[in-house]
């Protein structure tokens, strides 16, 4: 998980949000979770409970994957024989499961 998760995550967050027309009040409300946590998040605050985290984005029909990927800098780590790492990933809802 790189520096860059948090602020797209944020911006995931925001962007459908807003597709969908709900206030933060309104999203927390069907999350149930606090409107404070819904401003953390989207605001790329690094430091968001994962239980919380996973009952926005599926309320907003979002879904946090983890996947393995390969890698130049893995694979430099792990010498020539691995080269994989996990990465995680946003996709939108149940249409992007495989």
């Amino acid at each position: 998980m790189g520096n860059a998760f948090p602020g797209e995550l944020a911006a995931e967050a925001r962007a459908r949000r807003g597709s969908l027309r709900l206030s933060q009040r309104e999203l927390a409300e069907l999350a149930g979770v606090s409107e404070r946590f819904v401003r953390f998040v989207e605001q790329g605050k690094r430091t968001v409970q994962l239980d919380s985290l996973l009952a926005l984005l599926d309320t907003l029909g979002l879904e946090l994957r983890v996947q393995t990927r390969t890698s130049a800098a893995a694979r430099a780590l792990a010498g020539p024989a691995a080269g994989l790492r996990s990465d995680v990933e946003l996709r939108d809802g149940p249409e992007a499961r495989p």
